[in-house]
């Protein structure tokens, strides 16, 4: 390997993100694009903490798992954006190794997290739903805060483990990562290191957090429709599925997501660039709307809340 001009990852100080292969002159139009959508998870995630937080009617279960989701997209994102907004303006496009190891390191404790946390919520609605009378014994304060912190237990515990794999890799001369963030497929076609083990080993590893998420929410929802379609009113059924759909769609955008982004072929590197735009942004935007606009109680508490403060102005 060493004839051909390789180098260890411990004799990298930086990296470059190439970001988008597109004309000079469209950067300024994704730079906007990418702070106007930065500006709507500014603003649609820490208003939705906010809310939760000071309306005492939102001291549910559902939106104390709420609250945490609002707070992952907003780290997550927050990850990603600022860094490939500057790299729009900036001529080396540099990362530090330091920093790309800590990009991705935050960016699949997040995510990860989110999956695990969107399993949770499913759980909770099939308790909600199936077993009304029992939810408060059984969705108590104890094991909410359990449920959450396992859930970053199992993201920390994920992203040790994918990025040290990524990076005891050997990097070849190119320093040049083809994406607009420290991801780990553009990391690993910058590798000289037989990749065989190192795929097998994260297709185990993905599998083993992806299964058993989606195993947990296919589960939960069966009951659910199963439920709900005993229940004799039309008006019953509606308001029963009403209390799931936001739920559905988040996971529904997440999940649709990371599959067409890990299903894309590596030969089309910018359609996977435009996949990971998806759930790096977008998920997250999209989130906070999706909860507001089909929840009536959020609704209600945001206008109490627009209300108390046009009253104190």
């Amino acid at each position: 390997m060493g004839d051909r001009g390789t180098s260890n990852y411990s004799d990298v100080t930086d990296f470059i993100l190439v970001g988008f292969r597109v004309h000079p002159e469209l950067h300024i139009l994704l730079f906007l694009l990418f702070l106007l959508v930065y500006a709507m998870i500014l603003l649609g995630n820490v208003g939705m903490m906010v809310i939760i937080i000071t309306d005492p009617w939102l001291n549910t279960p559902m939106y104390f798992f709420l609250g945490n989701l609002s707070f992952i997209d907003l780290v997550y994102s927050s990850v990603i954006a600022p860094k490939a907004m500057i790299n729009f303006w900036s001529v080396s496009k540099s990362i530090s190794f330091a920093g790309c190891v800590t990009q991705l390191f935050l960016f699949v404790l997040f995510i990860v997290t989110e999956g695990f946390l969107l399993a949770v919520m499913a759980y909770d609605r099939f308790i909600a739903i199936c077993n009304p009378l029992l939810y408060t014994v059984q969705m108590s304060t104890r094991l909410c805060a359990q449920l959450v912190a396992g859930s970053y237990f199992f993201g920390c515990i994920s992203s040790i483990l994918q990025t040290s794999m990524t990076f005891t890799l050997s990097f070849c001369a190119s320093r040049a990562i083809d994406h607009f963030y420290c991801d780990t497929r553009p990391l690993q076609r910058l590798s000289c290191s037989d990749l065989f083990i190192w795929r097998m080993v994260s297709f185990i590893l993905s599998g083993l957090i992806t299964l058993p998420t989606i195993i947990v929410i296919v589960i939960s929802y069966l009951y659910i429709v199963s439920t709900v379609l005993k229940i004799p009113s039309t008006e019953g059924r509606k308001k029963a599925f009403s209390t799931c759909s936001s739920h559905l769609g988040v996971v529904s955008v997440l999940y649709g997501a990371v599959f067409f982004m890990y299903l894309t072929p590596d030969t089309f590197p910018e359609l996977s660039k435009v996949a990971s735009l998806c759930y790096t942004l977008l998920t997250p935007m999209l989130n906070p709307l999706i909860y507001s606009l089909r929840n009536k109680d959020v609704k209600e508490a945001l206008n109490k809340l627009l209300e108390k403060k046009s009253t104190i102005l």
